[in-house]
């Protein structure tokens, strides 16, 4: 029979064991290891059917059995000793207590989804970890942030293989009693709540769930209450599910709602109010429109409170491709804002103006969240090198007349917590060396450029290590695969082959992510004749372990699991290659461990970033990966291999073929260069040995990932640059930007803008005499300009100068700043003088522009405004070095 109704019953803990809940209750149980031990002791069993979550262990333990812990003093010193290192984790000083002052009182950081453990399945794929790893770094560091995102009631979807290999999704019931999360409660003990308005006088509520990551408040919105008609209490029922409204209603209320819940966690626990707000993808965009609402009723107006906004604003774009961004119908966004719907003091078109691709090649009538985030931003980054000049080159249109490497959008590249990721073999090897404490601070901290410890393990302890992680994994998928097989309807008997799936002897490559065409999952079928010989070489086999997620109304992502898992159903090599289903953390955990190469093959550059060969690498596991995302950024061949792509990327000689743009052609060229590097290089160093019996060269490239590419890796990197780099100047951009100051920056703007049609390049002469010029002289150069209603203190006249190209365009630009040397003449105009230095030979050329210039811009690309002379203003291509 069902159940008509469903409640929680927590178990009553002996009063010695009270601590038991709070360290329960902090989600650092999840990345700390003695906490872990301490609830697994409790009952093992009882543990592992958990899944790891003492939440759920704790109220599932018998009374006798807590009865026997309340009085086992042995187990008790181990609880004091864990609550006492928790109590002095959240209440000690770190790294960001130990700074210069002046860093923000608090940071808000708003994700539409957050990995913190499986135990709290809030994740879809990388997004969601990084953004669970960006909080628990900053936790680590004690850097003030706030999380903000949505509880969704089924979470993502759990996947499950049909007979055939086709992926079913299921959905199942969260309760958030049953999640180690905590309910937001006003004074008076009612839950706290947040309301957005809704077109035809509706309401959409949502309560405030707490998940403590650390020292790190998680808050998480939920709508389904009683309050909410049917519709409503089904907004956050699914991570990226729904229709469009659906999507709408969800990115409303984590960014509208998100600050207001934010406001009441604030006021409720005297936490300091966040000086920056950081925009974690396009979904939570609205969150400056809210802020924007707040300065107005204050007494700003739209534009003022859009400057003051702005200031304290980071925007972190992930998507590579346009496809990858949220972009709603105009007049869906029209009818949910304005008198009949939320935001009703904000005229509706400026909240149009804000998200309309504007720019040439833009759809005028879609309303474009990314496009919101960066109107909304004066800080914006992507995630890695490359990533960072593919979204400047995305998103040039926003910054007519710029070159994409003017594009103010910078880059911090991804890392990992490693204290999350890494095995904890791996961690107790280290301990050995160099003791418990420096091994711990140094994988959550970071700062250093080298482990050089790591040279000081014995090649036994590190080949000993990388076998037995490789035999748990070997476990770890005979035991899932297993239980997949008898989802999809074996009986027991069918099942007797996979004792002898894999072997804990056999080069072991990992390829576990979600499923969208351009990672291409199947890239390694190109040519199943060839696989197969490099999975049953006689000497030298590979076994591949697979695992990914296509989205659910992805069919083409379906059918590229199905494609795998038929060809790893094949008796005559389903003992070397497998198909998980069900990707999660805790798989990912070992994988991440077990594996001796993490496959990564993108189309580049459309990987962002990519961390999971990051976690892989933090285990001594080697990548092969095409130069994409931070690979390309950090690869050295001392790390693993980098696979030759057809526009050359490769690491070496560039790969050229006239296959032009034909994807199959492509791929096939791809494919054939992954076959090449596992039959003649990867997989013969893996069992090739030296004198003692080990594989002398593969160990030192455990090696040298270790000392060198693990402390890059780091989420307390990552962190600490966006601390350094972006929160705090974001934090003395928004003091600066008081209400006087946003005001005078508006009217200002609005100034120049009105103005800039008269601003011009008039007249640009050099005291060269000839078409050539001796490298290192210097040339005077003289400009007369236009600058209508504009003065000197309004703008910044420059010299761009560098090598030009056949077309005279200027490459690796070197730019000065010209000084007035008079006026205004008889007509207006301004003379502008100074030098230009020849530094480098050859084709040398030079141009004049005037930019905005205001000491509360971040940029001088800003505003998107430059002059430039015409075509009968300059002097030609400019010089000629010798």
């Amino acid at each position: 029979m069902k159940a008509i109704r469903r409640f929680t019953v927590r178990p009553v803990l002996p009063e010695p064991l009270r601590p038991l809940s709070e360290l329960a209750r902090n989600l650092r149980w999840s990345w700390h290891a003695e906490t872990r031990d301490l609830f697994q002791s409790v009952d093992p069993e009882r543990w592992a059917s958990s899944g790891g979550d003492p939440v759920r262990l704790l109220g599932s333990v018998a009374p006798a059995r807590l009865a026997e812990l309340g009085g086992d003093r042995r187990f008790l010193r181990r609880l004091t000793a864990a609550a006492d290192d928790l109590h002095d984790y959240l209440t000690g000083d770190r790294w960001y207590q130990t700074q210069s002052a002046g860093l923000p009182a608090a940071v808000a950081y708003f994700s539409p989804e957050f990995g913190i453990t499986a135990a709290l399945p809030q994740y879809s794929g990388g997004l969601g970890i990084l953004a669970g790893d960006h909080l628990k770094a900053a936790s680590d560091l004690g850097v003030p942030l706030i999380g903000v995102g949505l509880l969704y009631r089924h979470g993502y979807f759990r996947q499950t293989l049909s007979r055939d290999g086709w992926q079913q999704e299921h959905y199942p019931v969260l309760d958030p009693n049953e999640l180690p999360v905590t309910l937001l409660k006003e004074a008076d003990g009612s839950a706290a709540r947040v309301s957005l308005a809704l077109p035809g006088g509706r309401a959409l509520h949502a309560r405030v769930w707490l998940a403590q990551v650390g020292r790190i408040p998680l808050l998480l919105l939920d709508s389904d209450v009683e309050e909410n008609d049917l519709g409503e209490r089904g907004v956050t029922d699914r991570l990226y599910g729904g229709g469009s409204e659906h999507r709408l209603l969800q990115e409303m209320l984590l960014g509208i709602g998100g600050v207001r819940a934010v406001r009441t966690y604030c006021r409720l626990t005297g936490h300091p109010e966040p000086e920056v707000f950081h925009t974690n993808e396009g979904h939570a965009g609205f969150l400056g429109l809210e802020r924007i609402a707040e300065l107005c009723d204050r007494g700003l107006d739209f534009d003022a409170g859009l400057e003051a906004v702005r200031a304290g604003t980071v925007f972190t774009t992930h998507t590579p491709v346009p496809a990858g961004i949220d972009r709603f119908d105009r007049e869906l966004v029209a009818r949910h804002f304005g008198p009949e719907a939320e935001l009703p003091g904000i005229d509706v078109e400026r909240v149009l103006a804000l998200g309309m691709e504007s720019y040439p090649g833009g759809e005028p009538n879609l309303f474009n969240m990314a496009v919101m985030g960066l109107r909304l931003a004066q800080r914006a980054n992507g995630v890695s090198l490359l990533h960072g000049r593919v979204s400047r080159e995305m998103f040039a249109g926003l910054w007519p007349g710029f070159d994409p490497d003017e594009v103010p959008i910078t880059s911090v590249t991804n890392g990992v917590h490693a204290p999350t990721w890494v095995a904890p073999e791996v961690f107790r090897l280290s301990a050995r060396q160099i003791g418990a404490q420096r091994t711990e601070d140094a994988l959550s901290v970071g700062g250093s450029e080298r482990w050089d410890s790591v040279a000081d393990i014995p090649d036994q302890d590190v080949w000993e290590l990388r076998r037995d992680l490789r035999e748990q994994l070997v476990t770890e998928v005979r035991r899932r695969l297993h239980a997949s097989w008898r989802q999809r309807g074996a009986g027991e008997a069918e099942l007797g082959w996979i004792e002898g799936v894999l072997d804990p002897d056999v080069l072991t490559i990992g390829f576990a992510r979600r499923v969208p065409s351009y990672k291409r999952l199947t890239l390694m079928l190109r040519d199943r004749d060839r696989l197969m010989d490099l999975l049953l070489h006689p000497e030298r086999p590979i076994q591949l372990v697979v695992a990914g997620k296509a989205h659910p109304a992805d069919d083409g992502g379906k059918r590229l699991i199905q494609e795998l898992v038929r060809f790893a159903d094949d008796p005559r090599v389903r003992h070397r290659i497998v198909f998980l289903p069900d990707y999660g953390m805790a798989m990912a955990q070992k994988l991440y461990h077990g594996c001796d190469v993490w496959l990564n093959n993108p189309l580049r550059p459309l990987e962002a970033c990519g961390t999971s060969g990051m976690k892989a690498a933090l285990n001594g596991c080697l990548n092969l990966s095409v130069l994409d995302g931070w690979w390309d950024e950090w690869f050295q061949p001392d790390f693993g291999w980098a696979i030759p792509t057809a526009d050359g990327a490769d690491g070496g000689a560039p790969m050229r073929s006239a296959m032009g743009e034909d994807p199959d052609h492509r791929d096939d060229v791809e494919a054939a260069a992954l076959y090449e590097l596992l039959e003649q290089r990867v997989a013969p160093r893996f069992y090739e040995r030296g004198r003692g019996g080990l594989p002398d060269r593969w160990i030192e490239m455990v090696r040298r990932t270790l000392t060198l590419l693990g402390p890059k890796v780091l989420a307390g990197r990552m962190v600490r640059e966006y601390v350094d780099r972006l929160y705090s100047p974001a934090a003395h951009a928004h003091r600066a930007l008081d209400h006087d100051a946003a005001r005078e920056l508006a009217a200002w703007k609005a100034r120049v803008r009105a103005a800039w049609h008269e601003v011009t390049v008039d007249h640009v002469e050099t005291s060269a005499a000839t078409a050539t010029a001796q490298l290192g002289s210097t040339l005077d150069l003289r400009v007369r300009v236009g600058l209508g209603g504009l003065g000197p203190d309004d703008v910044e006249v420059q010299a761009v100068s560098g090598r030009v190209d056949e077309e005279d365009r200027i490459a690796d630009a070197t730019t000065v700043p010209l000084k007035p040397a008079g006026g205004p003449d008889p007509e207006g105009r301004w003379l502008y003088d100074g030098p230009l230095a020849l530094d480098r030979t050859g084709p040398y050329g030079y141009t004049v522009r005037i930019l905005p210039s205001h000491r509360l811009l971040a940029s001088s690309a800003e505003l998107g405004l430059l002059a430039v002379p015409s075509e009968e203003t300059g002097e030609g291509a400019g010089v000629l070095l010798r």
